[in-house]
């Protein structure tokens, strides 16, 4: 049975447990190695007693402070996310407002895929010098990801295969492997470092016009190279243990998401069947080979972080043989395929379009706490009929670095023409004229956006608003803040942006900060739900007993032993700011009941309307748990 978002991020904090058991592992065979080597050159030297005893002391804490600080170093220059890894590799950023074709489909079928698992769109880069077919996803958690490709994908891939490929990299982003992923290249750096100490040292002492006093620093170089080829092995089996697994139900997911296994099949046949293959040529290559979409480095079966070639493609296609592939390497020899190929999916279809802004669907909590980081096939489609449904110059806003403040701004506006003049006066003071004038422009059109449309595009924002310094975005979050409170009260879309925008910029400025394993039960933060449920009744209710019953079901459904009794806050929906941090603390079963608790609440009568389905998912965002953009019927 396959697991749910919940129990992926459950088995990735075992993962990270059994990754610290690994790596103490191959710590103690590196101290134990360095250790030998001292004792053979005392031995040599003729020292004994405490004197030795008290240099292989030295020696062990040295190597362990060594090992330590390398890693914690290499982690912190890690911090800022995933765009780091892919700098470091040589890759290229895709700007919003691209115009050039293949980036601009690349960029296309990112933003697709974001709306479709409701997170927001990642940075994206691409290896121009690398014409193997290969991906990775990189960051601390989706506020700070960066997914690569290389150009070889960009130029072999039909919009399908490319399609695959990313829904792999999506599923990493959401399963919390990438995060997994940033930690084993710091962890490992670490295990690594001797060696590289060694080889840097050799060959200086090679290249060097005195070789007569070298000897024993030749000696030292030999016995941590040595040292090194102990840690390498360490590293590479540590790599190939954690990651083949994972590579399986990636790709499975790929196929659960985008609907059809000719995409992901196609792709991996691809790097199957041409010259290039996945390789990886960039230096860094070795110590990022777990994170990509195909064994970029060539690793032998035994070491290999990705499991056999053929195996994943039979996987999605049972009948495809090895005999297959070598048809396919020596048709593609004389004739390389290319992305301009006819694509299988070209566009939507019509179960695509957007719901009545009332309709109403009948749900369960189990049913969408199990939609909850699971997108699927269907989910693609509404993603495509949100991105065709938004207005090209609400698209074409959004991407740009000028107006991504406006348009942000628009959505806030209000339609009283007395609160409308307090707003534009807070703008113009901050802002300026300019930005008063396009949030006014763009007004017109946010005013009469369907409400599936809102967050979408504040999700289509967000990358670049990120961009800016870090005094700009201050300046807009305290803005965006005044602006929600212009009329003396917060509503629940004002306030679900605001407080979105707030943590997910926050935590792209300090991402590794800004991200904790949750590992708290519901029991110890029975007040703290309380609370959002109390809100959430509230306002999603026409009648003070209703909202009592409501907040009753909700409650029932988390912590059916607890009697705490129904209090809204006399501060409304700003009193949630005061929960978030410790709810997002809960473990992974706790923010599965938590939704389910909320689905409870909001869907008294056992039905939802499509905006408190929008406030569901905002509130599930904040908690890091992406709701897909459409409840399914129970």
């Amino acid at each position: 049975m396959a697991m749910n978002f919940f129990e992926h991020q459950a088995a990735a904090r075992r993962t990270s447990k059994r990754l610290i058991i690994l790596f103490v592992m191959a710590v103690a065979a590196i101290v134990c190695a360095v250790d030998f080597g001292v004792l053979i050159g005392l031995g040599a030297s003729g020292a004994s007693g405490d004197g030795a005893a008290g240099i292989l002391l030295l020696t062990t804490i040295g190597t362990l402070a060594i090992i330590g600080i390398s890693s914690l170093v290499r982690t912190a220059g890690l911090r800022s996310g995933g765009g780091k890894v892919a700098v470091e590799l040589g890759a290229t950023q895709v700007a919003e407002d691209t115009t050039d074709p293949q980036y601009r489909r690349l960029r296309n079928v990112i933003e697709e895929i974001s709306i479709a698992s409701c997170v927001p769109v990642p940075e994206i880069y691409v290896l121009e010098q690398e014409a193997g077919i290969n991906a990775f996803a990189a960051g601390w958690s989706p506020t700070n990801a960066a997914i690569t490709v290389t150009r070889g994908a960009l130029d072999h891939l039909n919009r399908d295969e490319l399609q695959g490929v990313i829904a792999h990299e999506f599923s990493h982003l959401l399963n919390g492997d990438m995060r997994l992923n940033i930690r084993l290249i710091g962890i490992l750096f670490g295990i690594l470092v001797l060696g590289i100490v060694g080889r840097k040292v050799l060959f200086t002492v090679r290249g060097g016009r005195n070789s007569k006093g070298a000897a024993p620093v030749l000696v030292i170089a030999v016995v941590l190279l040595i040292v090194g080829y102990i840690g390498l092995f360490f590293g590479r089996l540590i790599k190939a243990g954690l990651s083949r697994q994972r590579e399986y139900l990636a790709d499975a997911s790929a196929v659960q998401f985008t609907r059809q296994t000719t995409g992901i099949a196609g792709a991996l046949k691809k790097v199957g069947g041409l010259a290039d293959g996945s390789k990886i040529a960039a230096a860094d290559a070795e110590e990022a080979s777990h994170m990509f979409f195909g064994d970029g480095v060539g690793y032998s079966a035994f070491f290999a972080t990705h499991p056999p070639l053929v195996k994943r493609i039979q996987a999605l296609e049972p009948g495809f043989t090895a005999a297959a592939l070598d048809r396919l390497t020596d048709t593609w020899a004389q004739t390389p395929p290319d992305g301009a190929e006819e694509d299988l999916q070209l566009g939507f279809s019509a179960a695509g379009n957007l719901p009545a802004t009332h309709t109403e669907l009948p749900i369960q909590g189990a049913a969408v706490a199990a939609q909850v980081g699971a997108p699927q096939g269907n989910d693609y489609v509404r993603a495509g009929a949100i991105t065709e449904s938004m207005p090209d110059d609400l698209q074409a806003a959004a991407r740009s670095l000028d107006q991504a403040i406006p348009l942000v701004f628009a959505l806030l506006l209000d339609s009283d023409a007395g609160v409308r003049t307090q707003q534009e006066a807070l703008i113009r003071l901050r802002h300026g004229d300019a930005t008063l004038a396009a949030a006014n422009a763009l007004s017109a059109q946010t005013a009469i956006l369907h409400p599936m449309l809102r967050m979408p595009l504040a999700a289509m924002v967000f990358p670049v608003l990120r961009r800016r310094p870090r005094p700009d975005l201050d300046k807009f979050i305290s803005t965006v803040d005044s602006l929600t409170k212009a009329d003396g009260q917060i509503s629940l879309f004002e306030y679900c942006l605001a407080c979105l925008l707030h943590r997910q910029l926050t935590e792209s400025l300090d991402p590794s900060a800004n991200w904790h394993a949750g590992s708290t039960k519901p029991f110890d933060l029975k007040n703290e739900i309380a609370l959002l449920l109390s809100v959430i009744a509230q306002n999603g209710q026409d009648s003070a007993a209703d909202a009592q019953r409501a907040y009753a079901a909700g409650m029932n459904a988390i912590l059916p032993n607890t009697s705490i009794a129904y209090a809204p806050p006399a501060e409304g929906v700003g009193a949630l700011d005061k929960v978030w941090d410790a709810l997002d603390g809960l473990d992974s079963i706790g923010k599965s009941l938590l939704i389910e608790g909320l689905v409870a609440t909001i869907g008294l009568d056992g039905k939802v309307t499509v905006a408190e389905s929008e406030l569901l998912r905002t509130v599930c965002a904040v908690l890091h748990c992406p709701l897909p953009p459409m409840l399914d019927p129970a």
